[in-house]
């Protein structure tokens, strides 16, 4: 699997809401199908390009197929997007700076590295 089938499965919106719903636990076809609002054969459609992009994996349980997230790929998204964060968390905080300056309130100085004891 590559990081463009990831980027790939998780770029529609329904299949996001998928990965959201599994999130919070392991659920049969049958509730992903009501919880999304999709047709039966849509939902297995989008169920099977997460599960080819492993970020799904699939068990039987007597006549129905649950299927819970493989939390493997979203670690390695994750460690791709940390430098990112921090570009992000860096810009942020400069943003908020620049709103309290304009808002008239003073920014939070810069912390003092010294151990207060």
């Amino acid at each position: 699997m590559s990081d463009a089938t990831l980027w790939t499965a998780l770029a529609d919106p329904h299949r996001r809401a998928i990965v959201a719903l599994l999130l919070e636990r392991p659920r049969p076809v049958g509730e992903i199908v009501e919880a999304c609002g999709l047709s039966q054969p849509s939902t297995s459609k989008h169920l099977r390009v997460l599960r080819d992009a492993g970020l799904v994996r699939v068990r039987q349980d007597a006549q129905r197929r649950v299927y819970a997230l493989d939390p493997a790929p979203i670690a390695a998204l994750d460690v791709w997007l940390t430098p990112y964060r921090k570009l992000w968390n860096e810009s942020l905080d400069a943003l908020g700076r620049r709103l309290d300056e304009a808002a008239g309130e003073p920014s939070d100085p810069p912390e003092d590295p010294t151990p207060k004891d």
